[in-house]
């Protein structure tokens, strides 16, 4: 009976063993399932309540991000969603579903993450462009949230993913951007995206005018649409058919939309069409936006010519325009006269009595629109 003891104290209970700690789970990334046909040629279009965004998508850039984007607009991700966070006149973020729900407002942009792999490329985060938003430290952690830049951001050149661009509605992103917001850049009202479609990209549309004679655009006239009433003019396409065709394909795209008069020179010029008057052009109203040969013909710079201004080269005229209040001698053969006032020449009285800054006026001239009529 002892040596059974003593051998049972000899025995050492061994300890259960402890399980094997659990793997840490590898992030299950999303890999596009459809076929290569129904990624190109692709745009996303953003029924936003500010306006329309179209985005191209950028397949070859990026095609998880784009079949990621088709596959969750879609299934209707998008729809209900808000632009959670906005940079005045420098980027608009959404696309995080969290934000379908206001009341979840202390989440916003913490959704929608963690489910791509950075894909990089040679896509450039300049103006227009579309990123996949990450988590900070991340690089492979996008999902379904977004930024639309609209000022270039070279320093974040390749950080994040460009996906798509905007191909239209840039002026409504920076309308969203300059909503009012708190210091952490979260706007003080709802800017909320209602639907997103996917559709087949369009075919290009036809260069407004490209095809025009001289005596077809002469048989248009612009409408000027000011803060201070209308200033119709006709055209001399005989005389400069150059810049009578590019004055009335800006026109028709929209390039001049939300300038100003910018320049009151009382006795001299009212000058306006000046593009840093305005917000960003989308890609199309920018290809249109050309420097011109001068045509200088022999009409003189009297009272309500429209004529094109340029920089210190004769061959720099693109987009700004002056009227003439008072005959000028020292304009003619410098400036090409492209056109004249037909109707609202007491609009111009009014805009050149103003009150001005130098020749700036106190108050902006505002033009909504120039519309091109038969």
């Amino acid at each position: 009976m002892i040596v059974l003891l003593v051998l049972l104290s000899l025995v050492q209970v061994k300890p259960a063993p402890k399980p094997a700690p659990k793997p840490t789970p590898t992030p299950a990334f999303f890999v596009s399932a459809l076929p290569t046909e129904e990624l190109r040629n692709k745009q996303a279009v953003l029924e936003t309540s500010e306006g329309i965004i179209v985005l191209d998508l950028l397949p070859e850039a990026a095609p998880n991000h784009v079949a990621y984007f088709i596959t969750q607009a879609r299934a209707g991700a998008f729809d209900g969603t808000s632009f959670h966070r906005v940079i005045r006149n420098g980027m608009v973020q959404g696309g995080d579903p969290i934000t379908k729900d206001p009341s979840q407002q202390a989440k916003y942009g913490t959704g929608g993450l963690g489910v791509l792999r950075f894909e990089a490329s040679s896509e450039k985060l300049t103006q227009g462009a579309v990123a996949a938003v990450l988590i900070p430290g991340r690089r492979d952690s996008a999902g379904s949230q977004f930024i639309i830049l609209l000022a270039d951001q070279p320093s974040l050149e390749g950080q994040f993913t460009v996906f798509a661009r905007v191909a239209d509605g840039l002026p409504v992103a920076q309308k969203i951007s300059m909503t009012p917001a708190d210091a952490t850049n979260v706007p003080a009202a709802r800017i909320e995206v209602r639907r997103v479609t996917v559709r087949d990209k369009p075919p290009p549309e036809p260069e407004p005018f490209v095809d025009a004679t001289p005596e077809e655009l002469s048989k248009h006239r612009a409408v000027i649409e000011t803060s201070m009433g209308n200033i119709t003019v006709e055209l001399f396409a005989d005389r400069a058919p150059t810049h009578v065709r590019s004055f009335l394909r800006m026109a028709a795209s929209g390039v001049y939309d939300g300038t100003a008069f910018h320049r009151v020179a009382k006795g001299f010029v009212i000058q306006g069409g000046f593009l840093g008057t305005r917000g960003p052009l989308d890609d199309r109203q920018q290809s249109f936006v050309r420097t011109m040969q001068p045509e200088f013909n022999p009409t003189p710079h009297d009272r309500g010519i429209l004529s094109m201004a340029h920089g210190d080269d004769p061959a720099s005229a693109t987009s700004s325009f002056f009227i003439v209040l008072a005959r000028n001698q020292g304009l003619d053969n410098q400036y090409t006269v492209f056109g004249r006032v037909v109707e609202g020449l007491d609009v111009i009285e009014k805009i050149e009595a103003v009150p001005l800054n130098g020749e700036t006026p106190v108050t902006r001239i505002e033009v909504s629109r120039v519309r091109v009529v038969p």
